[in-house]
């Protein structure tokens, strides 16, 4: 891959792909091929066919996915499974189709079984069950890596996979009803301070640029604080009339599960820049199957939650219900083969998190 190769990033709006867009143009890659969901639908194989034909990419970033929490995957699994495996049934053959010279198809680590032993390496894919809770995601994800491998196997493609932990950054998901963990404590955590300090217009700024079921800043105190309540911010406010005017309130967040499971967070920047890395310097037969990235390093949701917390300035009350699910008890990822490679992330948790608030407030 050089500064004159045709470069093309599926998903290029996302989280992971804008990220890795941003790392390209850093190192001076400028021909680079991008298109929007309403340009180019990767379900629609008649139009990726033609995207391919028309454009001749000669290196393909596959970053394109629909992704969610567990709220979100336990609510739409079809569409999940569905989409997923569309996308990377239609990207991965139109590359071969047209002579990509080489592809890099991001997945998950929620591939692992739900119980496989820690760290994860990238044996234990296939040895047990998934978490059921996104178990949909799981199977369209690993059909990627599979989709890959055997078209290496049966047409010498040079199609990688690579496996990122928990990732979180600019153009992350902030919208309540689908996003991650770590979004969704910095924006909950963000209204919650707002809430507390009073700060009626900024929580109207915040609806007005993300609403919430369709309320925005708009809408009345009454129907805020009723959506608010129903993503688990909650407020109560001392004497008879419960408004912004009249004293001090009490705050709370309520947070799915017990707190206790541990994560393992990177950077999307972090993430990109081994993405081109392992684009720029290394091929299919060297990595494997699919290759783990991530930092080696993880905390409880509970730490996380304490975390996000001090970097916005959130002090209100914090309220686990373990009646909701916690998810898959630990996801570490093995990062063996990774450090063969000699590359390491550099952005620390605690500076990405304090980053990714003030991207998040401008």
């Amino acid at each position: 891959m050089n500064k004159n190769s045709k470069i093309y990033v599926a998903g290029h709006r996302g989280l992971v792909g804008s990220a890795i867009v941003r790392r390209l143009e850093e190192k001076g890659f400028d021909k680079l091929i991008t298109r929007s969901h309403s340009e180019l639908d990767l379900t629609d194989q008649a139009s990726v066919n033609f995207f391919f034909d028309e454009e001749k990419p000669e290196y393909v970033f596959l970053a394109a996915a629909k992704v969610g929490g567990i709220m979100a995957n336990s609510t739409y699994p079809a569409d999940f499974i569905y989409q997923n495996l569309m996308i990377a049934a239609n990207v991965i053959h139109a590359s071969y189709h047209n002579g990509v010279a080489k592809l890099l198809n991001l997945g998950s680590s929620c591939i692992y079984p739900k119980l496989a032993p820690q760290p994860l390496n990238e044996e234990f894919l296939l040895s047990s069950a998934l978490e059921p809770t996104n178990e949909a995601y799981a199977i369209a994800k690993i059909a990627a890596i599979k989709l890959c491998r055997y078209y290496n196997e049966q047409f010498s493609t040079n199609f990688m996979s690579v496996m990122p932990t928990n990732l979180y950054g600019h153009n992350d998901n902030f919208n309540l009803e689908t996003s991650h963990v770590l979004p969704a404590l910095i924006r909950k955590m963000h209204l919650g301070k707002c809430l507390l300090e009073g700060k009626w217009e900024a929580l109207r700024v915040d609806l007005n640029k993300r609403p919430i079921e369709g309320v925005d800043g708009s809408n009345s105190e009454k129907q805020i604080l009723s959506i608010l309540a129903k993503y688990g911010i909650t407020v109560v406010y001392p004497g008879e009339k419960p408004t912004f005017a009249d004293s001090v309130p009490h705050v709370s967040i309520t947070l799915w599960g017990t707190g206790t499971p541990r994560r393992e967070f990177l950077h999307a920047d972090d993430l990109a820049d081994a993405c081109v890395y392992i684009m720029q310097k290394y091929n299919v037969n060297e990595i494997g199957e699919f290759l783990n990235i991530g930092i080696g390093d993880d905390l409880t949701i509970r730490e996380l939650s304490n975390m996000v917390g001090e970097a916005v300035g959130y002090k209100g009350k914090i309220v686990w219900d373990d009646r909701k699910p916690d998810g898959t008890p630990q996801k570490l990822l093995d990062i063996t083969k990774l450090d063969a490679l000699s590359w390491k992330a550099g952005i620390s948790l605690k500076d990405g998190i304090e980053n990714s608030y003030k991207w998040y407030l401008n």
